[in-house]
């Protein structure tokens, strides 16, 4: 009976009878077979593509059946200036093997992948650095090469390099399929934490088992245990915390070349900065607020608060041993003051109405009195002060005339301005004359005008 070999390896089985004397040889062969599948090997690869033999496609008795692809354990080497395709021959050899892709790059667009074939089957690709335990299923024209560990279940796993992946790192709590957890990345939104449970979908606890983080389950709403900080380099002093406590609420504390804390808005424009170790708030837009309270010490009553009603408007209110409301230039000067519990306000200084001074006035002539209190009105011509609109009960101030070069001209009056006995105002004549006119509005549509002081000089 003539000998026979093995499906995958080529091992020879020596027939009844057969091979008388050389059987030494023969098993020898066998056993540097044997050798090799429990062996390590180096196999340089060069260009696109390359064969791995596992076994001679028609061993021959007495052939010394030693190929590359009779080792377990391979790592591929050689300058590659592509990715290379091995194809493991032949197509019926169901064998496992453990691949490491140590390849270089010999041109300038690598590193380059190993990528293994059998058949028309599936692939498998080995990104340079990386490695893979594959099995061929040596299905013939149709084989296929697998990832022996694609579904790996282990009781612990430990790593003292990087974990990648490109799938989902799904973490299983229990049996329950709704109580695990999923770790996952996407280009857009980055790393990616699902969790369920009875609490919360995350938690994130330190090494002595103590919540950090926390976000309940169904959730939006972060709780932080302890401090968040935020540091802006290796500089002990150059960087930011957030904190909260039950007396002080939200504490936000930075250290930095310009700004103890800056608040932006998404355009990155400035809403709100504190100056590196002071105390004033610069706030760059308008401040919105239903009331906005100014403690000055610890006593209850010693307070202020600025609030907003729509029948009412702006209101100031404070508290003081002097003033209830004290308005300062900036040279801490005092402008403006109320005393306490009263209803008076006290100006430090002169308030200055505003006055029209018109240099050109002829024919007829409509004051303004929402614009100005009093008025100093050139006369270029006759002129007919027509009846305003714009009178406020209450209003009082001086209409001053003055004559033009020429001199002569008149003032007459609309019927809402009424002077002693309705007998009208005659002016100065002469040229540059100037004359003053009080007047007093008394009610709408009446303007009560004084006796006119003539001839100022």
């Amino acid at each position: 009976m003539a000998s026979s070999y093995t499906t995958n390896y080529g091992i020879e089985k020596i027939g009844s009878g057969e091979q008388s004397g050389a059987w030494g040889t023969t098993t020898n062969h066998n056993l540097d077979i044997l050798d090799r599948i429990a062996s390590y090997k180096a196999v340089g690869l060069s260009g696109s593509t390359h064969t791995l033999t596992v076994r001679e496609a028609s061993p021959g008795s007495g052939t010394e059946n030693l190929q590359d692809g009779m080792y377990r354990v391979i790592k591929f080497t050689g300058a590659l200036g592509a990715d290379n395709t091995i194809t493991i021959a032949p197509n019926t050899a169901a064998a496992y093997f453990i691949f490491i892709n140590a390849t270089t790059d010999s041109g300038s667009s690598g590193p380059y992948s190993a990528i293994l074939t059998q058949g028309s089957g599936a692939n498998i690709t080995i990104a340079n650095g990386k490695s893979a335990v594959v099995y061929c299923d040596g299905a013939g024209s149709g084989a296929a090469i697998v990832d022996a560990i694609s579904n790996l279940a282990l009781a612990t796993i430990t790593a003292s390099g990087d974990i990648t992946s490109s799938g989902t790192f799904n973490v299983l709590g229990d049996t329950a399929a709704s109580d695990k957890a999923a770790m996952g990345y996407t280009s857009a939104e980055g790393l990616i934490l699902t969790g369920q449970g009875s609490t919360n979908d995350l938690t994130i606890k330190n090494d002595a088992d103590e919540d950090v983080i926390e976000i309940p389950t169904g959730g939006k709403n972060v709780t932080i245990a302890g401090k968040l900080s935020v540091a802006g380099d290796t500089a002990a002093s150059d960087g930011a915390t957030i904190g909260y406590t039950s007396a002080e609420g939200l504490i936000l504390t930075g250290q930095g070349s310009t700004n103890d804390v800056t608040i932006k808005n998404d355009a990155d424009a400035d809403v709100i900065t504190i100056a590196t170790g002071a105390t004033n708030v610069d706030i760059v837009g308008d401040v919105t607020a239903s009331t906005v309270n100014a403690d000055g010490d610890t006593a209850a009553s010693d307070n202020a608060a600025m609030g907003y009603t729509s029948a009412e408007g702006l209101i100031l209110t404070g508290q003081g041993s002097s003033t209830d409301v004290t308005i300062k230039n900036d040279a801490d000067a005092t402008v403006f003051s109320i005393a306490t519990g009263t209803t008076t306000g006290t100006f430090a200084g002169t308030v200055l109405a505003k006055t029209d001074t018109d240099t050109s006035n002829t024919g007829n002539v409509t004051l303004d009195f929402t614009a100005n209190q009093n008025f100093v009105l050139t006369l270029t011509g006759n002129v007919t002060l027509d009846n305003p609109t714009t009178e406020q009960v209450g209003q009082a101030g001086v209409i001053v005339c003055i004559q033009d070069g020429t001199g002569s001209r008149t003032l007459s009056f609309g019927t809402d301005y009424e002077t002693a006995g309705g007998s009208g105002i005659t002016l100065s004549t002469a040229a540059s004359a100037v004359d003053v006119l009080p007047y007093f509005v008394k009610a709408a549509s009446s303007i009560q005008i004084g006796a006119v002081q003539k001839a100022f000089s």
